[in-house]
């Protein structure tokens, strides 16, 4: 169900969102013997070469790679100061603006209408005898900073805490802990370590805790936890509630964020890349894009063939909009019970333009959900990062989900999830400016 007053004002931004479209047109059929087409054609044409600059620096060395980024930086420059120079810029702000409220209007609206989709939380009874992981040099060292063995403690939880240098199977404490009658399951780290224990504590059937002492904390954040104090998720022990959420596998391996072949796991693997991510993968990047260092993968998705991608994602559960992911791209729901596939292909500038110009609508980028993806290659051997986990792979690998096999334990009281805005559909847009269904 849309929220109350949500289709009267879900209608009314699908209609502001038209007018301001309509409006766009408006002032560009208006300037055009002043240099309104100059405009849109300028801005096209500067996003089309940013977008090849920044292919020709990513994909190779020395001087193209010098003249790539000279490209990507000089193309939006040059096309600020056509604008400024032929006062064309009054002209390139009203379109802009005009644009901007309709893309936003129209998200809103989008949002608008979407049905609510509540989190099915159950009432969980407190734990008698919890059982908590905490790695103190996760998030630069939030287990301490927050005080969270102490405060867990207080609690009756029993707590590990793990030796920085002496790395341990946590798998294996989890498994001993559930075997000697925790009734809990908890950890306080990276989304790699909590990955291992929730299967642990699907495997026994007991709730699972998420601490949000990682550096990132994707899981968390798709929870609706509280990820700038981590302390709040142990409130869950006292006054908390049950989710049922799907689990990943990837070759018998548990995964709650994603699986990523191809680049970025090759990148991943190397040892500097911890300490230099950003330095790492520019000095990769040529070699593993077009040069011979390049290893393509091939996948499966359910029925449908993807050959010789170059990244391929496997995430638990779809992210809202491709054409915004990122750091802070968001799943609306983890109990689909499906994959979210993301394939990326670029062979050239063109095709690296293509995808900057129609995003998601580029043959560049493949977006699917399925409930298998084998994953092949002609090597025997594949590089796969298991959320944000550098580990090596006998292809073929199968990922799959596995449905509401997770129960998580979460505070009642807690940030929640926002709804994510999601990709823009124009005519969805316009059927619910006009009433259609």
């Amino acid at each position: 169900m849309t929220s109350p007053g949500g289709g009267a004002g879900a209608r009314l931004l699908a209609r502001l969102a038209v007018l301001a479209a309509v409006g766009s047109l408006v002032v560009l059929a208006l300037t055009v013997g002043d240099g309104g087409l100059v405009v849109v054609l300028a801005g096209l044409l500067g996003l089309v070469l940013g977008a090849a600059g920044l292919w020709w620096f990513l994909a190779h060395h020395g001087l193209v790679r010098l003249l790539g980024a000279f490209v990507a930086v000089a193309a939006p420059v040059g096309v600020l100061v056509l604008y400024a120079f032929d006062g064309l810029w009054r002209t390139a702000l009203v379109l802009i603006l005009c644009w901007a409220a309709s893309l936003a209007c129209a998200r809103a609206a989008l949002r608008k209408a979407r049905p609510e989709r509540s989190r099915r939380a159950v009432a969980a009874p407190r734990p008698k005898r919890p059982f908590l992981i905490m790695n103190p040099k996760s998030g630069g060292g939030k287990v301490g900073r927050f005080r969270l063995v102490d405060r867990a403690e207080a609690l009756g939880a029993r707590v590990t805490l793990l030796d920085p240098d002496a790395p341990a199977d946590v798998a294996a404490l989890a498994r001993e802990a559930a075997a000697g009658g925790a009734d809990l399951l908890g950890v306080a780290g990276g989304d790699g370590t909590q990955a291992l224990v929730a299967a642990v504590a699907a495997e026994y059937d007991l709730p699972f805790l998420v601490i949000s002492a990682g550096t990132r904390n994707h899981f968390a954040m798709d929870l609706g936890l509280d990820r700038s104090d981590p302390a709040r998720c142990l409130d869950a022990l006292t006054d908390g509630e049950e989710l049922r959420i799907d689990l990943g596998d990837v070759a018998g391996r548990p995964f709650v964020n994603t699986v990523s072949f191809g680049v970025y796991a090759d990148v991943v693997q190397r040892p500097e890349y911890r300490d230099d991510k950003a330095g790492t993968a520019l000095a990769l990047m040529p070699d593993l894009l077009v040069g011979d260092g390049v290893q393509r993968v091939d996948a499966r998705v359910d029925g449908t063939e993807l050959s010789a991608q170059q990244a391929l994602l496997i995430s638990n559960n779809a992210y809202e909009s491709p054409d915004e992911f990122g750091s802070g791209a968001r799943r609306p729901s983890l109990d689909d019970g499906e994959l979210g596939v993301l394939a990326i292909r670029v062979e050239g500038a063109a095709e690296a333009a293509d995808l900057a110009v129609r995003g998601s609508g580029s043959s560049a980028l493949t977006v699917l959900t399925a409930r298998r993806v084998e994953v092949t290659s002609a090597a025997k051997e594949i590089p796969v990062a298991v959320d944000g986990e550098a580990l090596r792979m006998t292809t073929p690998v199968v990922c799959t989900v596995r449905p509401g096999a997770l129960r998580v334990l979460v505070p009642r009281d807690r940030p929640g999830v926002p709804a994510p805005a999601p990709r823009v559909d124009w005519r969805k847009v316009i059927d619910l400016a006009f009433g259609r269904p």
